[in-house]
């Protein structure tokens, strides 16, 4: 026969546990990853800079080749124009994601997920260093 304390606690299931505590990277390692991040956030400014640069260069273009343009020029002309804004928006956004990034090494929170608080692979973050889900999270987020 159960002792009444084993009937209790038989049917209920154990609480979660608590994300395991924060291990601290070294502070070569941590600025090897800051560094890293500077790094890709200057490319990504550069690449900004370039291709606001040439839209610039080609709507000087298109408005100086419109004479004679039939709707259709037009709509390929605007439709062209969009991608480029479009391009210009994305590395824009990638530029944001990398100074998060950097944000979150000066706070000690990189590389840990920001839904389950679990470690994010560092597979992940080589391949995308400013990941700030780990694969599960990011899965999931990704179905909905």
């Amino acid at each position: 026969m159960a002792k009444p304390a084993e009937t209790r606690t038989a049917g209920r299931k154990s609480a979660p546990k608590a994300p395991a505590p924060k291990a601290t990277r070294s502070a070569a390692e941590t600025e090897k990853i800051r560094a890293a991040l500077a790094a890709r956030r200057d490319e990504l400014r550069a690449e900004y800079d370039q291709t606001l640069s040439e839209i610039t260069e080609l709507q000087r273009d298109r408005l100086t080749d419109s004479a004679g343009d039939d709707q259709a020029d037009t709509g390929t002309k605007t439709f062209e124009r969009e991608q480029e804004i479009s391009l210009a928006n994305s590395i824009l956004e990638r530029i944001t994601q990398v100074e998060r990034a950097l944000e979150r090494v000066d706070e000690g929170s990189y590389g840990w997920c920001e839904r389950c608080g679990n470690p994010i692979p560092v597979e992940r973050l080589a391949a995308f260093p400013s990941a700030t889900l780990c694969v599960s999270c990011k899965q999931l987020e990704e179905r909905r």
